[in-house]
C-alpha cells in the first residue's frame, strides 16, 4: 500500500470516528422527549442523559492524549472506537434510566479516547502537510454536525430513539477496519514511564467538576453548584503542584518551554471563548427579535457549511505560508463578524447587517480553526503528540465553558440594570422597555465575545512563530 493511500484511510477512519462521537452530543439532545417518554426520565434525568456523556468527555482529554503516548495514538483511537460502539449497543438496550446515564459516560471515555488521539495521529501521519489533513477533518466532522440532528430526528420519528445508537455499531466497525488498513510510517511511540494517576486523577476531577459547575450553574444558578466550582479549583491547583514534582507527570512542563505551543493555546483559550459565547447566546437573542426556535437554529447552519467548504484550503495555507497571519487574521475576522452583528436590533436588520457579520464570522472561523489546531499540536514533539492534542481540546472546551458563565453574567447584569421591575431575562417578553434592555444585554454580550477574539488576533500577530 502506498503512504498516500495509507494517510488517505487514516483521515477518513479519523473523521468518521469523530463525527460519531461530535454527533452523539447533539443528536440526543432532539430524542430526549422520546427518550422521556419511554423511561419516564422527568427534568432531571433528561440533563443527566446529557451531563453524563459531556462530563466524562471533558474530563478525559488530557488522559487520553497521555494514554496514547504511552500506548500507541491507533491502538488507543481504535480501543475508544470500540468502546463507544460499545457503549452505544447498552445506550440502545437501555432498560432503565441508571443504566442509560452509565452507558452515556461510558460512551463519553470512548468519545474523549478517539477524538483526542484522530488529531495526534493525523499530526504523526501527514508531518508537515498536518495543517491540510486537519482543515479536511474539520470539513468532514463539520459536514456530520449538519446532517446528524435532521437524521437523528428523522430516526427518531420513523423509527425508535434507540437506533439513533444501534447505526452507531455498523459505522464505528467501518472506522476500525479504516484505521487497521491505513497503518503507515509513523511510530508507536514508546512508553515515557508509567501513566501519571494521580495526575490523570486530579485533571479528571478538577475538569469534570468544572464542567458540572458552569452547566449546571448557568441552568440553575451558582449558589447550588459553588461545592463543584470549590472541588473543580482546588484540583487543578493540586494538579498544578503535582505536575511540579511527579517523575513522569501527566503534562510535562517541558511542553510549555515549545513558545508556539503555550501561545496557541493562549489563542484558543480567547477565541473558543468568543465562539460560545456566539453560539449559546445568539440564538436567544434571535428569539427576543420574534425569530422562532427553529429559525434561530438554522441561522447558525450555514456556518458549518463554510466550516466544511473552506477549511482545508486554509489548512493548506497555514501548512504552506505558517501560521502568524492565518491564525491572526481569522481571529479578526471573527472579531469583525461579531462586531457587526452588534448592529442587529430588529427582525430587519437581522436580515441585512446580521447576515453580513455572520458571512465574516463564519470566513474567520474557516480561516482559524486547522491552523490553530495544526500549531497546537504540531509545536509538540511527536513522542508528545497525544497530549498536546488533549491539552488543546481541554482548552477549547474550557474557554467556551468559562464564556458562556463569564458572558452570561453580563448579558443578565446588563439587562437588570436596564430592565424595570426587575424582570428576568425571557425570550418571549413583551414590551418596549423589556425589549431595549434585551438589546442592550445582548449586544454587551457580543461586545464582549468580539473583545476575546480581537485580544486572540492580537496576540497570534506578535507572537505566534511561522516556523
Amino acid at each position: 500500500m502506498t503512504p498516500t493511500r495509507a494517510r488517505t484511510l487514516t483521515l477518513a477512519a479519523t473523521a468518521l470516528g469523530s463525527a460519531l462521537a461530535f454527533i452523539d452530543t447533539t443528536v440526543v439532545v432532539v430524542a430526549l422527549p422520546s427518550i422521556d417518554r419511554d423511561l419516564e426520565l422527568g427534568l432531571s434525568g433528561q440533563q443527566w442523559v446529557y451531563l453524563g456523556y459531556a462530563l466524562s468527555l471533558s474530563a478525559l482529554y488530557l488522559v487520553s492524549g497521555a494514554l496514547g503516548d504511552r500506548v500507541g495514538l491507533r491502538r488507543v483511537f481504535v480501543a475508544g472506537t470500540v468502546l463507544f460502539a460499545a457503549a452505544s449497543a447498552l445506550c440502545g438496550l437501555a432498560p432503565s434510566e441508571g443504566v442509560l446515564v452509565a452507558a452515556r459516560a461510558l460512551q463519553g471515555v470512548g468519545g474523549a479516547l478517539l477524538t483526542t488521539n484522530s488529531l495526534a495521529l493525523l499530526r504523526v501521519t501527514f508531518g508537515r502537510d498536518a495543517g491540510r489533513a486537519i482543515g479536511l477533518w474539520t470539513s468532514l466532522t463539520s459536514l456530520a454536525t449538519v446532517v446528524g440532528p435532521p437524521a437523528g430526528g428523522a430516526v427518531v420519528e420513523w423509527a425508535s430513539w434507540r437506533w439513533i445508537f444501534g447505526i452507531n455499531l455498523p459505522l464505528a466497525a467501518v472506522v476500525v477496519v479504516l484505521a487497521l488498513a491505513g497503518r503507515c510510517e509513523e511510530r508507536e511511540q514508546p512508553a515515557r514511564g508509567s501513566l501519571d494517576l494521580p495526575g490523570a486523577l486530579l485533571a479528571a476531577l478538577g475538569l469534570s467538576m468544572l464542567t458540572y459547575a458552569v452547566v449546571q450553574g448557568s441552568e440553575h444558578g451558582w449558589r447550588s453548584v459553588w461545592w463543584a466550582a470549590a472541588v473543580g479549583a482546588v484540583s487543578l491547583a493540586a494538579l498544578v503542584a503535582w505536575t511540579a514534582r511527579a517523575r513522569t507527570p501527566l503534562v510535562p512542563p517541558a511542553l510549555f518551554r515549545e513558545p508556539n505551543l503555550t501561545v496557541a493555546n493562549l489563542v484558543t483559550l480567547l477565541v473558543y471563548a468568543a465562539l460560545g459565547a456566539f453560539l449559546v447566546f445568539m440564538p436567544l437573542y434571535l428569539q427576543f427579535l420574534r425569530f422562532s426556535a427553529f429559525e434561530s437554529g438554522l441561522a447558525l447552519a450555514p456556518v458549518s457549511v463554510v466550516l466544511a467548504l473552506l477549511a482545508p484550503r486554509f489548512g493548506r495555507l497555514g501548512d504552506r505560508i505558517g501560521p502568524r497571519r492565518v491564525l491572526a487574521g481569522g481571529a479578526g475576522l471573527i472579531a469583525t463578524g461579531l462586531a457587526l452583528m452588534l448592529g442587529v436590533g430588529s427582525r430587519s436588520s437581522a436580515w441585512s447587517v446580521g447576515v453580513a457579520g455572520l458571512a465574516v464570522f463564519a470566513l474567520g472561523l474557516a480561516v482559524f480553526v486547522a491552523p490553530i489546531t495544526a500549531t497546537a499540536i504540531g509545536s509538540a514533539p511527536p513522542g508528545l503528540a497525544g497530549v498536546a492534542s488533549g491539552l488543546n481540546q481541554t482548552v477549547a472546551r474550557v474557554g467556551g465553558l468559562l464564556a458562556v458563565a463569564f458572558v452570561g453574567l453580563v448579558v443578565t447584569l446588563v439587562y437588570r440594570a436596564s430592565a424595570s421591575g426587575g424582570a428576568p431575562l425571557d425570550p418571549s417578553a413583551d414590551g418596549a422597555n423589556l425589549r431595549d434592555a434585551s438589546v442592550a444585554a445582548f449586544r454587551a454580550g457580543l461586545g464582549l465575545a468580539a473583545a476575546l477574539a480581537l485580544a486572540g488576533s492580537l496576540l497570534a500577530a506578535l507572537r505566534i512563530r511561522d516556523r
